[in-house]
């Protein structure tokens, strides 16, 4: 597997997938997946890629219909590459991570856009239990929530020009404090249910309904 950050080709190559697979509760672009393996990252536990790569698609039931499985291993291939850059930025180069923020341009003059990243970042908080936070890190997690939840657009249109850009410079310190407060003070995964095995009377091809019931193809679920 290849290692190192991701070139301008594959980010667009990704933006392209997010933009012909996406749906209403998916993952939008490659800002919003960096966003989202920062925060599995810095979980207070290890989150399985199950869990994310399913939370990239908004569930199970969202997960696309590859138009080949040359496709679906480079978009695989390249979430991985590009966690294991973000992986040794935070925890070995920490000066040297920085969140694949968007940008804008508006009548010449370029912007910063936040909130994919965000959204990302809050959907990866989702995948763990968070409650033990220490209250002095709260406004970390906060600095985020600010620009990654719907429930804080009303505070965001109340600031002003300059309190807009301090919140946006908080991002990155946030991030980072979060990810070596978890690495150090990590806490134990919660037990899942013990699935039952599957039982499969024949041999399934791998081009037949996958025998788990979720409709796709085999070579699209449960064969990998």
């Amino acid at each position: 597997m290849n290692t190192g950050p991701l070139n301008e080709k594959e980010l667009e190559w990704l933006d392209d997938v997010f933009m012909k697979y996406g749906n209403d509760d998916s993952v939008l672009d490659a800002a919003e997946l960096d966003g989202l393996l920062t925060a599995v990252l810095s979980a207070p536990h290890e989150i399985e890629p199950t869990d994310w790569l399913l939370a990239i698609w908004g569930g199970a039931h969202n997960v696309p219909e590859w138009a080949s499985e040359r496709e679906m291993e480079r978009f695989m291939a390249l979430c991985f590459q590009h966690m294991g850059d973000i992986a040794d930025r935070l925890e070995l180069y920490p000066e040297q991570f920085e969140p694949l923020f968007g940008t804008r341009e508006v009548e010449g003059q370029e912007f910063t856009i936040v909130e994919e990243w965000c959204f990302g970042y809050m959907r990866g908080v989702a995948l763990a239990d968070w409650s033990s936070l220490p209250e002095s890190l709260q406004p970390a997690l906060d600095a985020i929530a600010l620009h990654g939840l719907e429930a804080n657009f009303d505070k965001l249109d109340l600031l002003s020009p300059e309190e807009h850009s301090e919140s946006i410079d908080l991002i990155a310190p946030a991030a980072l404090s979060l990810y070596t407060y978890w690495s150090e003070n990590p806490v134990a995964a919660p037990l899942k249910p013990v699935a039952q095995p599957l039982r499969v009377e024949k041999t399934v091809g791998r081009n037949d309904p996958c025998p788990c019931g979720s409709g796709k193809k085999f070579k699209q679920c449960c064969l990998h």
